[in-house]
């Protein structure tokens, strides 16, 4: 994930990830840092403040590493976008933070996951576009 979206997401700032596909995949998930930062993103009135409650700036985020993990749970479609707030295909509405944190294009997916744990220690790793196997990388409960 391209930050700041990934610490936000592991912060606990979003619930839900969003991605424009579906994955049938549920479980462990490690959540991985591009080495890209958007400092755009990163300067934006809404962003801001919610990276600087947990004392964070495009300066200091990390880029490259495992810095979360969770189960991923569910995978649900969006079938509304009505600006400023969507409707998922099992009736949930989503808005505010959640909102605003996402991509909620009518057929766009929403993640959802349990059990996020932020790591004290990230770990080194060099990602991959989707979802790419671990291996031997030390993440766990």
């Amino acid at each position: 994930m391209i930050q700041p979206w990934a610490s936000l997401f592991v912060l606990g700032e979003t619930q839900y990830e969003t991605r424009t596909w579906r994955t049938n995949y549920r479980g462990p998930l490690a959540i991985h840092t591009s080495r890209k930062i958007d400092v755009n993103a990163c300067k934006q009135a809404s962003i801001l403040p919610l990276l600087a409650a947990h004392g964070y700036s495009a300066k200091n985020l990390p880029a490259g590493y495992i810095i979360g993990i969770c189960r991923l749970t569910n995978c649900i479609k969006v079938i509304e976008n009505h600006g400023g707030w969507a409707v998922l295909e099992d009736g949930r509405t989503v808005e505010g933070k959640d909102f605003l944190l996402g991509d909620y294009r009518e057929g766009c997916y929403v993640w959802e996951v349990h059990e996020m744990k932020v790591l004290n220690n990230w770990i080194p790793a060099k990602g991959q576009l989707g979802i790419w196997e671990a291996g031997d990388i030390p993440v766990s409960w």
